[in-house]
């Protein structure tokens, strides 16, 4: 088996089953491996039969050989240029979480108009 193929070699195959799970790509006459569904295309698939269907001829890279299981590993997104990323939003900068006033016995709980605390804050920034 790997005298023919190599690991990351790029290779014609055809496709000749589809499963859930991934497509079968018949290399030769002989040799046959499998496409993961993640490895079909770049980005997220849903359904494998959306992108490929039995009897396409397909370019696929030899990501393993497995000699003792007979299983050759396969991937028809690793022979595609990947898509540009779009723009990344920029991070929101981090609030800083508010610091805790100590609580003064003197003064009353509840809602108090601007005009009200004011004169206080003035006071307290004094301080500070």
């Amino acid at each position: 088996m790997t005298e023919k193929f190599e690991v990351g070699s790029v290779v014609k195959g055809k496709i000749t089953g589809i499963q859930p799970y991934g497509a079968f790509v018949a290399l030769d006459e002989n040799t046959q491996g499998l496409v993961h569904i993640s490895e079909v295309t770049h980005g997220f698939v849903k359904d494998i039969n959306e992108h490929v269907k039995v009897g396409d001829e397909v370019n696929v890279k030899i990501l393993s050989i497995d000699e003792g299981a007979g299983k050759i590993g396969l991937s028809i997104r690793a022979t595609e240029e990947a898509p540009e990323k779009p723009a990344q939003r920029t991070a929101k900068p981090k609030k800083r979480p508010a610091q805790a006033q100590p609580a003064n016995a003197e003064s009353p709980q509840g809602f108090n108009t601007l005009k009200d605390k004011l004169e206080e804050w003035i006071e307290q920034s004094n301080f500070n």
